[in-house]
């Protein structure tokens, strides 16, 4: 029986061929990007999964409650050492605290080999390989890290370091400065991991780094780097954690600070997906994956069941012959199954394929190594199988009841009509389901799209076109000075500043503030800035009172943003000129107030900001070019720095391509909402052409008729175009209300965003009616066109 059933579906899918292509081609479209979406939702969801222990293991994390609540996924250094050797809850804690942009070089006599690893380094404590499982490919685990000037690196590091060489006992040089010796090598870091890194340097060594890091006075300070991971034991309860948490804060705090401070443990299996404490991904967006891929299967369902209805009609006969020949509606609604279910079993493989072909454009949007892994990964095959029986039975289902509830007199007799097949009813339902889905892809492709149009066009309060960013060591400051000098001097520099970093960025410095001599500091922090003098000119930092500070190498003066003149109530900026502040326990008068500034992205609000100078700090050069000749201006800047820097590797980058990272997940989003908006109308088109070739078959005596008693082509074509408006416009009435919920959720994480004005759902219904005509269009002027004579003899 089933043999018989398989060859009668391909017998039918053969005489078909347009029918099934068009079915095939649109579920294979749907099938496809619901596996990307898998796949790439798996790939995530499997962050840090391969730890043994990943159910004990948590970060401790740190918040400040000062009138608003601020977290941080890392902690003050001194609390490593306090949670190991004064609670209990914990079997092992470890901190970690790396640094990025690390210079890494190879001491040869013959020739030293430099590599700047962006990556970085972590300093270390060597129980953070007893709570995380990254494995040895070689070395002892009991030694590794405990000593000072050893290290340990991947499997990957050592071959590029030390090519086939054995890397174990080999000497690196970190920035100019500290040799290290390997003592292990790690198996390669797994891609699914949020500690990525690849080099471990002893923790000892913290000291030569950042002393004041290293020691266990620096409650006061949080550097984003150090991270806090503990072990729990298998007795302890997070909440008994948070709890002994807290007695840290009692002893090692007072007055107002031991209500601000707290501390918290986090889930090791939430780390990644939580922004507000450095997480990269954000499940809302991978929920809002998850129902687009399913939006596109339906709506591929949706367009099967209105090809497959449209051509009920055309098996009367042979449904009435199977059924005076003795079938059962259970044979032939099982029949009608099978013929799905060998169309989808093409689209499925179909899909596939467009799955593998698409692959290596998501692996570059999101930068990861994303593999269909079809034999070595049960969960692709189990969703390729419950997918497949999903889409035969949501597709297969309707149009196998109708026809196997034909009557086979009226079907052989050719008296079946809409009303036998349901008439337009369900499938005007299919239509708006699948152009209400449509029309909210296109709205929110719109609203984000708009979102990142305001956000790279606003005025940010500061130039960052024709900005260049070098990363500089900010250890060597008489070089620094040469180096800035003879930079000023290269026709196209108009101008150089040495910074900590530019008025925007993603590293950032805060501590608190105290006006005058007001009896406390005050309830909010201060983004401190440390540059020279020529920063205000640089990045087009404007003043509104006072003056710029002299040049100096030491703090001896102030300059503030607006923002911070607000928070502090004194009345008009031109008023702080000359009141003293006390910031990182230097007092100093305020001699300036700039104009604010985006420090942060549009996520965030503006805040308080200082500027001061401090030589010591200046970790950037920032240079604004002439973008008119700036190749050969770039080429003459690096010739300067491999002068004077020579044991540095040269990297620049443009500040408007800093300031596009802080948008980077939600330009990924874009893309993908537009390529899946662009296939849910295409095949949202494909159903509706089967819509139209249904009515243009069931009509073609009426138009016929019409043509004769002397119907112009635009009444004919009005006739379809009535029907498919009114479809749309509810199918607009339905998207409008749910698109602008979701998009108001979405722009929500933005303080600073745009406004959901009607244009845009004007755009969105516009842009639908044109796809809409040109795919009803097609179809209705062919059978406009058609000969009355031999529409009228059509039976």
């Amino acid at each position: 029986m089933l043999k018989n059933y398989f060859k009668i579906a391909w017998r039918n899918l053969k005489r078909h061929k347009s029918y099934a292509a068009i079915n095939i081609v649109g579920l294979s479209l749907g099938i496809a990007c619901s596996i990307l979406i898998f796949v790439l939702v798996n790939h995530h969801l499997s962050f840090d999964n391969f730890h043994s222990k990943k159910d004990r293991v948590y970060r401790v994390t740190t918040e400040w409650h000062d009138g608003e609540i601020g977290r941080s996924g890392a902690v003050p250094s001194p609390v490593g050492k306090a949670v190991r050797t004064e609670l209990t809850f914990s079997e092992k804690a470890a901190r970690v605290i790396d640094y990025r942009g690390t210079l890494v070089s190879i001491p040869d006599e013959k020739n030293t080999k430099k590599f700047q690893e962006e990556d970085g380094v972590v300093y270390a404590e060597p129980e953070f390989f007893d709570i995380l499982d990254f494995p040895l490919a070689k070395g002892n685990k009991k030694d590794i890290l405990r000593s000072p000037n050893t290290a340990i690196i991947t499997e990957k590091m050592s071959k590029k370091y030390f090519g086939s060489t054995d890397g174990m006992g080999k000497v690196f040089r970190i920035n100019n400065s500290i040799n290290f010796t390997v003592t292990g090598i790690l198996k390669d870091i797994p891609t699914n991991t949020d500690r990525p890194h690849e080099i471990y340097l002893s923790y000892e060594n913290l000291k030569d780094h950042n002393r004041w890091l290293a020691g266990d006075s620096s409650w006061g300070g949080v550097y984003s780097g150090c991270q806090l991971f503990v072990l729990l034991k298998p007795s302890a309860t997070v909440a008994q954690a948070n709890t002994a948490l807290q007695t840290l804060v009692k002893k090692n705090y007072s007055g107002r600070d031991l209500n601000i401070w707290k501390f918290k443990l986090q889930p090791l299996s939430d780390i990644h997906f939580n922004p507000e404490l450095g997480g990269y991904a954000d499940r809302k967006y991978l929920w809002a994956l998850f129902f687009i891929g399913a939006f596109l299967v339906i709506t591929a369902c949706v367009n099967f069941i209105n090809l497959a209805t449209a051509q009920a009609l055309n098996r009367a006969k042979e449904i009435g012959i199977r059924k005076v020949l003795g079938s059962l509606k259970g044979q032939l609604f099982w029949q009608f199954i099978t013929e799905t279910a060998l169309i989808t079993i093409f689209a499925v493989l179909l899909a596939y394929l467009f799955a593998e072909i698409g692959l290596p454009f998501l692996n570059d949007l999101f930068e990861t190594q994303i593999r269909l892994q079809l034999f070595s990964d049960w969960r692709l095959p189990v969703f390729l199988l419950a997918t497949s029986v999903v889409v035969v039975f949501l597709s297969g289902s309707y149009p196998g009841l109708i026809l196997a509830r034909f009557q086979p007199v009226e079907a052989l007799k050719s008296r079946l009509s809409q009303k036998h097949i349901g008439g337009f009813s369900l499938r005007r339902v299919l239509v708006i389901t699948q152009f209400a889905i449509s029309q909210m892809l296109i709205i929110g492709t719109i609203v984000v799209a708009s979102q990142m149009h305001y956000s790279k066009t606003s005025d940010l309060g500061f130039v960052k076109d024709g900005i260049v960013t070098i990363p500089v060591p900010s250890q060597d400051k008489s070089k620094l000075n040469t180096f800035t000098t003879r930079l000023a001097s290269i026709p196209g520099v108009q101008s150089t500043t040495l910074c900590f970093q530019p008025p925007a960025s993603n590293s950032n410095n805060t501590t608190d503030i105290k006006f005058e001599n007001r009896a406390e500091s005050e309830r909010w922090n201060v983004n401190t800035k440390t540059a020279d003098e020529h920063y205000l000119e640089t990045f087009g930092l404007k003043l509104v009172a006072g003056r710029n500070f002299f040049p100096s190498d030491t703090i001896r003066e102030w300059v503030v943003n607006e923002t911070f003149a607000k928070k502090l109530k004194v009345g008009s900026p031109a008023e702080l000129i000359g009141k003293s502040a006390t910031i990182s326990g230097i007092t100093a008068p305020i001699v300036g107030v700039i104009k604010d500034f985006y420090n942060y992205s549009f996520h965030s609000e503006i805040s308080a900001v200082v500027v001061f100078p401090g030589l010591d700090n200046y970790g950037t050069c920032a240079l604004r070019v002439n973008m008119n000749n700036s190749k050969a201006t770039m080429a003459s800047v690096e010739k300067v720095w491999n002068e004077t820097f020579t044991d540095y590797i040269y990297s620049q980058q443009f500040l408007d391509e800093r300031v596009a990272e802080f948008y980077e997940l939600d330009n990924i989003m874009l893309s993908l909402i537009k390529f899946f908006a662009c296939i849910a109308i295409f095949i949202g088109c494909l159903g509706l052409y089967g819509l139209v070739s249904f009515m243009a078959v069931r009509k073609t005596k009426e138009i016929g008729v019409r043509k004769v008693l002397g119907a112009r082509m635009q009444s004919i074509l009005w006739m379809f175009g009535k029907e498919f408006s009114t479809l749309l416009i509810i199918a607009f009435a339905i998207a409008a209300p749910l698109a602008w919920w979701a998009m108001h959720k979405y722009l929500q994480d933005y303080t600073y965003k745009i406004n959901i004005g009607i244009w845009i759902f004007l755009a969105s219904i516009g842009c639908t009616f044109l796809i809409a005509l040109l795919t009803v269009g097609y179809r209705s002027v062919r059978a406009s066109l058609a000969n009355p004579v031999t529409s009228l003899r059509t039976e």
